[in-house]
């Protein structure tokens, strides 16, 4: 992307001008504000003139003049109102417009990057940068930016001002201005702070990260009886932040306490020359009136330039969120080819695959297209692989079910299949076709999934099932319920269809979150079906509603189904046997229990857990079961 070659500062910038006409006009008019709050000073720079002349030289004072001068100090503070109101209803138009595009593009990049991507950045930190860092470039749009153009604006109205009245006290009210912000300048360049900046942005990240799991897992915390404080990762995260918060505050203070006391005591460097200048100066009211003009200015002058300083400040935090943004825009989504090709059949073939999540995030981003070189092949043993060379073909109207203990490698391949991850080596294909050669889109359209750990969006029961298929209709969405079993309850809820998951007490059991997600997979249609545990929540009478349900969908499609309860596998056409990432063993389950190998020690310890009870005796036999299967000895298929 062109943003990885600017600096942030011009990234934001060049955010800032997406809609030039509409920041030209906010600056046009935060410049005429600017100018325009002075002119009441005049004003009065005028009426204390026409005082003193009319003092001095007893004649009438002329009262017409000073009311003019009166309404001019009104209508020019009237003005610079609503000359400000102005600036930021055109920047503020441009902002809002700008913050629409950046989340909008923002979220639809994310969405493209693949599964990779997700398990290498917590949620948390993502959510801080849509919510935080975005609203953050919207925020310097809308009332910095018109602020920053303004507050440059005013100091080069002041310097006008000081030069036309009295160059000499111009220049003693200047030189505090000068002073001050080189102390500020001079803090703001130190390495210890710009250190403690850098750290206070990660630990507001890691707070924000561990805020989204606590507030997740608060159901285990409270199960157990645990406190905020015992929630180490959490507690820990909090206490980094205020560390690092108070040791930027604490190495700036001195900095900032000089700089606000120069900037606010600003007619203590005018006194001593106006002291010195009185016995070199031959019109004593004219020199007056210039004193008390600048010494009453004097008093208005902090309120730019602390504006100046806090847009400054302001600037900086924004493009250090702009970086955070553009962070996750430069990383590379997967390639795919600009004319991809498509399948006519969907066969899935692993050949020879192999694939670790320890490899480094960004190559899990960029698509392989040819084996790994010798060299690459001696990097990947360096780490532990989740599959290790695995091969085999997943005919289109057959099941093949993944089967092993827990960490064996069955969830891995199915993820492989839709490119959430591309493999370290090898290739996978659908119908002969190699699937980095497909269109990331098509290749998404022919794969449906029913995980074990369903996500249910807090919308519409209707709109969470057709997630599956936005277009569909309502006839539509009630038939894929029908057959996921899932009609009659959603009839039972208050709103039917139309009941919001999440809302006004309405909370679904797993059982009932599981065939929602069948639902989906059933609308969708799709001709690869992967069921990850598709029954792990259901209870006897709705898993046997869900199996006939199942069966009717799995028709004439390529099915696989990870499945930890053997039972649900026993009629699969094809059964592969996975132990810590390689296959083990292949066949049918009658074959499989002839062999009396991996799966038939499997398959008698899933027996033995059927007619389990809570006695010492059938402990230890489940142990010993258990320690026999990770013990025993195989040899790769």
């Amino acid at each position: 992307m062109e943003s990885r070659n600017k600096t942030p500062v011009a990234r934001l910038w060049e955010l800032a001008f997406t809609y030039k006409i509409l920041i030209i006009f906010a600056c046009i008019f935060s410049i005429l504000s600017a100018i325009s709050a002075f002119l009441p000073f005049i004003a009065v720079y005028f009426i204390i003139y026409e005082l003193i002349i009319s003092l001095s030289t007893h004649s009438a004072l002329n009262v017409e003049l000073i009311i003019n001068y009166g309404w001019l100090a009104f209508i020019a503070a009237t003005a610079t109102m609503l000359l400000d109101f102005i600036a930021l209803c055109f920047s503020h138009i441009a902002a809002f417009r700008t913050l629409y595009r950046l989340k909008y593009n923002f979220v639809r990049y994310v969405s493209y990057l693949p599964l990779g991507f997700h398990s290498q950045h917590a949620s948390g930190e993502l959510r801080k940068i849509v919510d935080d860092d975005i609203e953050k470039i919207e925020k310097f749009i809308a009332h910095q930016l018109p602020d920053i153009v303004g507050s440059f604006a005013s100091p080069v109205a002041i310097l006008v001002i000081l030069a036309i009245f009295d160059w000499r006290l111009g220049l003693a009210t200047l030189v505090p201005v000068i002073l001050a912000y080189v102390v500020l300048i001079s803090g703001y360049h130190r390495k210890e702070i710009k250190t403690n900046m850098q750290e206070f942005q990660k630990r507001l990240v890691d707070m924000s990260n561990t805020s989204v799991e606590y507030i997740r897992g608060i159901a285990v915390v409270k199960a157990f009886n645990q406190t905020f404080f015992s929630f180490k990762r959490f507690y820990d995260a909090i206490k980094a932040y205020q560390i690092y918060c108070l040791k930027f505050t604490y190495c700036f203070k001195n900095h900032m306490a000089f700089f606000l006391l120069i900037l606010n005591n600003i007619y203590l460097f005018i006194l001593p020359v106006i002291i010195f200048l009185c016995g070199y100066v031959d019109n004593y009211a004219n020199f007056i009136l210039s004193a008390v003009f600048y010494l009453i200015f004097s008093v208005a002058l902090p309120v730019p330039f602390l504006k100046l300083m806090y847009v400054t400040r302001g600037l900086q935090q924004t493009a250090e969120s702009l970086t955070n943004m553009d962070n996750v825009l430069n990383t590379p989504c997967l390639v795919e080819p600009e004319s991809g090709f498509e399948a006519d059949q969907y066969d899935v073939c692993f050949d020879d695959v192999s694939f670790s999540y320890e490899q480094d995030p960004n190559q899990q981003l960029v698509a392989i297209d040819q084996q790994a070189t010798s060299s690459a092949e001696k990097d990947n043993s360096k780490v532990t692989n989740a599959i290790n060379h695995i091969s085999f073909t997943a005919k289109q109207g057959k099941i093949t079910a993944l089967v092993g203990l827990s960490g064996s490698g069955k969830s891995t391949i199915s993820l492989l299949i839709p490119r959430f991850f591309d493999p370290n080596q090898g290739k996978i294909t659908i119908g002969g076709v190699d699937i980095k050669q497909m269109k990331n889109d098509y290749l998404l359209s022919l794969v449906s999934f029913v995980f074990q750990d369903v996500f249910m969006f807090k919308q519409t029961i209707l709109d969470n099932i057709k997630v599956g298929k936005t277009d569909a209709s309502l006839e539509e969405v009630i038939t894929a319920a029908k057959a996921a079993q899932c009609h009659e309850f959603i009839e039972t809820l208050p709103n039917g269809y139309y009941s919001i998951i999440g809302s006004q007490g309405l909370h679904l059991s797993g059982g009932e979150m599981q065939r929602l997600a069948i639902a989906r997979a059933i609308l969708k249609n799709s001709p690869i079906l992967i069921l990850d545990e598709a029954t792990s929540f259901a209870d006897p009478e709705n898993e046997y509603k869900i199996q006939l349900a199942l069966k009717a969908l799995m028709k004439d499609k390529t099915v696989i189904m990870i499945a930890h309860r053997l039972s649900t596998i026993k009629d699969a056409d094809q059964i592969i046997v996975l132990d810590k990432g390689n296959i083990v063993e292949k066949g049918l389950h009658q074959q499989l229990i002839d062999n009396g190998g991996y799966y038939y020690r499997m398959w008698q310890f899933y027996q033995q857990t059927l007619d389990w009870q809570m006695n010492q005796s059938t402990m230890e036999a489940t142990t010993d079961a258990g320690n026999n299967l990770h013990q025993h000895e195989v040899s790769h298929v």
